[in-house]
């Protein structure tokens, strides 16, 4: 089984410039500023009814989708902020439950970008026919290889789970925390973790990757993983990177319009990925395939 380093189904890098160290007040707050102007202010989470206007608050850092990121106390919509060690149970839920739901989503909705696998399908469906002239074992075989496409999906995505959680997943503070260009935040409602994401440094070539996004299924349609997207954004921005590389294997449309809305550039696509948790044996390769597209957002010129 091929289990390297942390990767995500969903992946993230960051092109980074020499400097990592955390830019002067001066300039941080005007890239924050600029980060702002990229992307607009989230609409306010409903909740009760507004108390009377409070005098303006000095200047500094906004809530989350001003300039600023800043965090808002709990119980007033949501918020990103840094991940706390008690609630690092609480992202590898939501983390597992995300990963948990490409097993359907690569299975059945997939098979529409591998004409090839359609094809051999086709053929097999028609192979049976011939050699029994039945067509009621020619109409089970499309529900068999459909059985084995789940089976197969349901196999890997969880060997690549026990990869995850037995590596960066099983101890976020060693793997995120501590390295300097890595973070890992959660988004917050009502004094509940309801979306993560995570950044991650290499020296090697300067890049920082973000892994890990996922948002509780209970409260997508929030704007949720945009505010993550945007905090690692606004990270690369403040520690002066250059552009964000993203890699996904996701296979619903809402998952490349984020990227889209974002200001992401879609760059190829690849069949030949490796997920982490794959054997490679011919029966994975029948009856398991993930397209792997590649996003570049350019936030200044190298």
């Amino acid at each position: 089984m091929h289990c390297g380093p942390p990767d995500m189904v969903c992946e993230t890098k960051i092109v980074a410039a020499e400097d990592h160290e955390a830019l002067p007040g001066a300039k941080k707050d005007a890239l924050l500023a600029a980060a702002g102007a990229m992307w607009p202010p989230l609409p306010a989470a409903p909740g009760p009814a507004a108390a009377p206007a409070a005098p303006p608050p000095a200047p500094g850092p906004q809530p989350l989708g001003g300039t600023g990121g800043a965090e808002l106390p709990e119980g007033r919509g949501v918020y990103i902020r840094e991940i706390r060690a008690a609630e690092q149970e609480a992202a590898r839920r939501i983390f597992y439950d995300g990963i948990m739901e490409r097993i359907p989503n690569t299975a059945f909705r997939g098979l529409r970008h591998h004409p090839r696998t359609q094809l051999l399908y086709v053929l097999l469906a028609a192979l049976c026919f011939a050699l029994t002239r039945s067509l009621l074992l020619t109409c089970l075989v499309p529900a068999g290889l459909l059985g084995l496409r789940y089976y197969y999906s349901r196999k890997v995505v969880l060997a690549y789970l026990d990869c995850a959680l037995h590596t960066d997943m099983a101890d976020i503070e060693q793997y995120y925390m501590k390295p300097p260009g890595s973070c890992f935040w959660v988004a917050v409602l009502d004094g509940n973790v309801v979306g993560i994401v995570a950044a991650r440094a290499h020296a090697a070539d300067n890049t920082v990757e973000l892994l890990r996004m996922s948002v509780d299924s209970r409260f997508r349609g929030k704007g949720i993983a945009k505010a993550l997207g945007r905090k690692v954004l606004e990270f690369a921005l403040v520690h002066n990177y250059s552009a964000v590389v993203l890699g996904t294997t996701a296979v619903k449309v809402a998952a490349h319009k984020l990227y889209e809305s974002l200001g992401f550039r879609h760059m190829g696509s690849s069949d030949r990925y490796v997920m982490p948790g794959m054997t490679l044996s011919l029966a994975e390769r029948l009856f398991f395939q993930v397209r792997y597209h590649r996003y570049r957002l350019q936030l200044r010129e190298e």
